[in-house]
């Protein structure tokens, strides 16, 4: 199939900008109500802070990418680096010369990013290998796998590259959605199959030809204009085994079985960042600041915890005994995840992580919108 992106698209992107600036008044108006005052830190878990270092201020959905021990990340400014995991070394650093919309996708050799003028940049090794101008804006992290690499455009169509050549391979369209959100959608390997968000729809498609295999609703759209309607999949998702659970913005949380493609089930939610989990749970930050834990099994709630309500919560990550998420004040907190009970809270520079942490190497990576990055390492 071809891309076709005419007035239609340049229309969507147009209201899409209307719903960010009408989300953005929604969370930041002068009647937001003031977070939670902390109780005193319990200081159960020994977190020690291992390495720092800089990337440079970050206003993209930044996907900070692990390949065993290296961690790729990116500034907006177009700087990419990779860093060692266990020491915070710099393993490379460069710029693509342009200020980035999306990534950062990495397999450990090829790494790609998204600029804000739809370039997809490929580097291999650090260096820059090719870029192929996009029919459409993308702000969610290419995958990069098995040879290829994959994106995910705002309008949801997903095309895949070849990796060395920058070749197309292939593209994958359907009908478009009125509106999507200006933030990461769900894109991710599962064993020999690309699994995406559509809308509200989970979506496995072969890799090799982008031919869809199932779809799953997670949610469904509702209401009376386009606006009310919206319903999309956001980054980042919870992966145990062929199950994948994901969040539908400010409607659901679902877990879909990939084998089958199978809606296991589907719970309402109103929350706008990603979801994590294990093979027992899966974790999520509401908008209002509670912490929920949902059974992997059946999707009912385990427990609901209040302690960081109206915070400005990351997506969380599962982390050992712990679940591990970042407020809009640069602090970090580790919950237990049997009850959602504190365990500890850590201060980085002040500013809002960028995205939920990441496990590295035993360590613990955090990016902030300032540029910082941390390393911790629970003792």
């Amino acid at each position: 199939m071809k891309l076709d992106f005419g007035s239609t698209a340049a229309a969507r992107a147009a209201l899409f900008l209307v719903v960010v600036s009408l989300l953005s008044a929604c969370s930041s108006g002068p009647d937001k109500p003031k977070p939670a005052e902390l109780a005193p830190n319990p200081a159960l878990l020994a977190v020690r802070l291992a390495w720092t270092a800089r990337i440079g201020a970050v206003d993209f959905p930044l996907d900070v990418k692990v390949n065993a021990s290296t961690v790729t990340l990116a500034g907006s400014d177009g700087v990419l680096a990779a860093f060692d995991a266990a020491s915070g070394a710099e393993r490379w650093r460069t710029s693509i010369g342009e200020k980035i919309a999306a990534g950062v996708g990495s397999d450990g050799r090829y790494s790609a990013v998204v600029t804000r003028a739809n370039d997809l940049v490929v580097l291999d090794g650090g260096r820059e290998a090719w870029r192929q101008k996009l029919a459409a804006p993308s702000y969610t992290a290419p995958l990069v796998a098995g040879g290829r690499v994959f994106l995910l455009a705002a309008d949801r169509s997903v095309t895949a590259f070849d990796s060395g050549s920058g070749r197309r391979l292939w593209n994958q369209q359907r009908p478009g959605e009125s509106l999507v959100l200006r933030q990461a959608g769900v894109l991710l390997a599962v064993g020999d199959m690309l699994v995406t968000g559509m809308g509200g729809r989970l979506v496995g498609l072969n890799p090799a030809n982008g031919s869809i295999r199932w779809e799953a609703a997670i949610a469904t759209s509702r209401g009376t204009n386009d606006i009310e309607r919206l319903v999309d999949l956001v980054g980042r998702s919870s992966r145990d085994g062929g199950v994948v659970c994901a969040r539908a913005f400010q409607a659901t949380v679902g877990c879909v079985d990939t084998a089958r493609g199978a809606l296991l089930w589907s719970k309402p939610a109103m929350g706008s960042v990603g979801v994590h989990g294990d093979s027992k749970y899966v974790f999520g930050s509401e908008s209002d600041g509670k912490v929920v834990a949902w059974r992997r099994g059946d999707g009912e709630r385990a427990w609901v915890a209040e302690q960081l309500r109206y915070r400005s919560l990351s997506a969380p990550l599962a982390v050992g005994r712990s679940v591990v998420l970042g407020d809009d004040s640069g602090l970090l907190h580790w919950l237990s995840r049997e009850d959602g009970s504190t365990l500890t809270r850590v201060a980085t520079d002040g500013s809002a992580l960028v995205s939920g942490p990441v496990l590295a190497d035993g360590m613990l990576v955090v990016v902030t919108r300032s540029g910082g990055v941390f390393g911790y390492r629970a003792e």
